[in-house]
C-alpha cells in the first residue's frame, strides 16, 4: 500500500510524496492554531490544492486518501478541538438536498444494477463504498463551505483567497511555459499526467503546476484572473502589499495568454461579458441565460435523441483554430456514443466498473469519458446529472435572483461574492466540455448555499463591513 499518481500509473513517487501527504493534516491544525478559523479553512483548500502532489493512497472500504479529503480530514479535526460549536450553526435547508442526492446516487446506482464483476461481490457494499468515496469528496468539502464561509465576508476571503492564490501561480506559470511542465516531476518524482504530448499546444508548453492537467491549471487562472479584475473594478482591492492591482492584473493576464487555454479564455471572456453588463445595464439576465443554456443543453443530449454536433462544429471552426475544434470534435463523437449506451439505465446509470463506457467501433478503443456531465450520467443517471448541476448551480440562481440584485453587484461588500459565484457557473459551464474536479468550486458553492439561506441574507450591505477586515490586502 503507498501513493500512487491517479493520472500517470507509470510514475513513483518520491520520499517527499508520503512525507508532505502526512505532514498536511497536522500543518491545517497548525494554521487553525494560529489564524481565524475562516481563514486558515481558505488556505488550507487553496495552499493543498495549488501545491500538493497529484497523488493518492486507495484505501480498501474507505475514501482514499488524497490532497483534497487530506484537508477535509484536518479540518474537521481542528473543528472539534478548536471551534467545536461551528457544527451547531448548520441547518438543514432545501438547498442542501441536491448535494445529498448527488452524494447518495452511488448507491442507488448500485442497487439498481445486476452486474457482478467477480465472485463475492456485494452490491451493497459497493454502492455504499462509492457513497462515501463521494461524501468525502464532495459532500464535506461542500458542508465546510456552509458551516465557514456562509456570509460576505466568508465569500470576500475566499475571493481574495483566489485571487492571490493566482498570484502566486504566475511565476510557476511562466517557468513552466518556458521549459515546459516539469515542477511536478522536480518536486515529486513523476510528472502528474502520464500523458505529456497533451502539454504542447500551440507552438510551446501548456502549463500544469501541481494540478492533474493543463486544463486545471487554466479554469482556476481563469477564475484568479475574472475575480481580481472584479475586485479592482468595484475599488473592493486597490493594491496587495503596496503594489497596484492593475500592475498584479498585467501579470496575471500574461501568465493566463501563456497557458494556452482557449477554452478558460473563451470561459473568462463570458464572464467579462457578464460583470460588464451587470455593472451599465444593472442586470443579471446574462447569468440566467447562460444557466439556461446549459439546463436545455444538457436536457436535449441526455434526454432526447437529437444531436445538433456537426451545426455546432460548422460554427465553432468559423472562429476557432482546426486542431482545437478539431479535438473538440473527437470529443462529441465519443458523447454521442456515451449517451446512446447510458439512456438503456437513464434513471440511475450504470454505476461503477466502468459499465457506462463503450467500445468505438472505429477504432476497438473505449470511448474517452471527457466531460463531468457525460460522467455523471452514464454512472448515476438522470438522478446524479440533475443532482450534480443542480447542486452547483441552483444556489447562484437564488443568489442573483432573490437575494443580490444586479443593482447591488458593484457594491464592495457584495462584489467579491459575486466574483466568485460567477466564476462557479463558468466553471459548471468547463464540465460540459471537461471532467476538473476542483473542490475550490465546491467550497464556494456551499459557502454561497449558506449565505442564502442564512440570516445575514436579510441584511443590506453596509460600507463599514466591507472595509473591517485587512488580510494580506489594501481595501478600498
Amino acid at each position: 500500500m503507498g501513493f500512487t499518481f491517479p493520472g500517470n500509473p507509470f510514475g513513483a513517487p518520491n520520499l517527499l510524496v508520503p512525507l508532505v501527504m502526512f505532514a498536511w493534516i497536522p500543518i491545517v491544525l497548525y494554521m487553525f492554531s494560529r489564524l481565524p478559523a475562516r481563514q486558515a479553512v481558505v488556505y488550507s483548500f487553496l495552499a493543498a490544492w495549488l501545491f500538493l502532489p497529484e497523488a493518492e493512497m486507495q484505501l480498501s472500504g474507505l475514501p482514499d486518501y488524497s490532497k483534497t479529503t487530506a484537508t477535509c480530514y484536518g479540518i474537521l479535526i481542528a473543528t472539534f478541538i478548536f471551534d467545536v460549536g461551528r457544527f451547531s450553526t448548520f441547518k438543514f435547508s432545501w438547498l442542501d438536498i441536491p448535494m445529498v442526492v448527488w452524494c447518495l446516487s452511488p448507491f442507488a446506482s448500485a442497487l439498481t444494477n445486476d452486474f457482478v464483476p467477480f465472485a463475492g461481490y456485494s452490491p451493497l457494499y459497493d454502492g455504499f463504498s462509492s457513497s462515501l468515496d463521494r461524501t468525502a469528496l464532495w459532500g464535506v468539502t461542500y458542508f465546510l463551505g456552509r458551516i465557514y464561509l456562509n456570509s460576505w465576508a466568508g465569500l470576500r476571503q475566499l475571493a481574495i483567497g483566489i485571487f492571490l492564490g493566482g498570484l502566486a501561480y504566475v511565476p510557476l506559470c511562466l517557468f513552466e511555459s518556458r521549459f515546459s511542465p516539469q515542477l511536478h516531476r522536480i518536486f515529486y518524482g513523476a510528472f502528474a499526467a502520464g500523458d505529456f504530448s497533451q502539454t504542447m499546444r500551440l507552438g510551446g508548453f501548456r502549463p500544469t503546476v501541481f494540478m492533474q492537467h493543463g486544463l486545471a491549471v487554466g479554469a482556476f487562472m481563469m477564475a484568479s484572473t475574472l475575480i481580481g479584475l472584479w475586485l479592482w473594478q468595484t475599488n473592493t482591492i486597490r493594491q496587495v502589499r503596496g503594489i497596484p492591482m492593475g500592475w498584479l492584473l498585467g501579470a496575471m493576464f500574461l501568465a493566463f495568454a501563456l497557458l494556452r487555454s482557449t477554452g478558460a479564455l473563451a470561459l473568462l471572456m463570458i464572464g467579462v461579458a457578464m460583470l460588464v453588463v451587470a455593472k451599465y445595464l444593472r442586470t443579471a439576465l446574462p447569468v440566467f441565460l447562460l444557466v439556461a443554456a446549459m439546463a436545455l443543453y444538457l436536457y436535449i443530449n441526455a434526454g432526447t435523441e437529437i444531436y445538433f454536433t456537426d451545426q455546432l462544429l460548422d460554427f465553432l471552426k468559423q472562429i476557432f483554430p482546426e486542431d482545437r475544434v478539431a479535438s473538440l470534435e473527437f470529443r462529441l463523437n465519443n458523447e454521442e456514443l456515451l449517451v446512446d449506451h447510458a439512456r438503456e439505465r437513464l434513471t440511475f446509470g450504470w454505476s461503477g466498473w466502468n459499465r457506462s463506457r463503450v467500445i468505438v467501433p472505429e477504432t476497438g478503443k473505449p470511448a474517452v469519458q471527457d466531460s463531468l456531465w457525460v460522467i455523471a450520467l452514464g454512472e448515476n443517471g438522470l438522478v446524479g446529472l440533475v443532482s450534480l448541476f443542480s447542486a452547483m448551480l441552483l444556489p447562484v440562481v437564488v443568489l442573483f435572483w432573490s437575494r443580490c440584485p444586479a443593482r447591488l453587484w458593484m457594491h464592495p461588500q457584495v462584489a467579491p461574492a459575486v466574483g466568485v459565484a460567477v466564476a462557479l457557473v463558468l466553471y459548471m459551464l468547463d464540465c460540459i466540455l471537461n471532467a476538473m474536479i476542483n473542490p475550490i468550486y465546491i467550497l464556494a458553492c456551499g459557502g454561497i448555499a449558506g449565505l442564502v439561506v442564512s440570516p445575514e441574507r436579510k441584511r443590506q450591505p453596509s460600507r463599514k463591513a466591507a472595509v473591517s477586515g485587512r488580510y494580506a490586502v489594501q481595501p478600498r
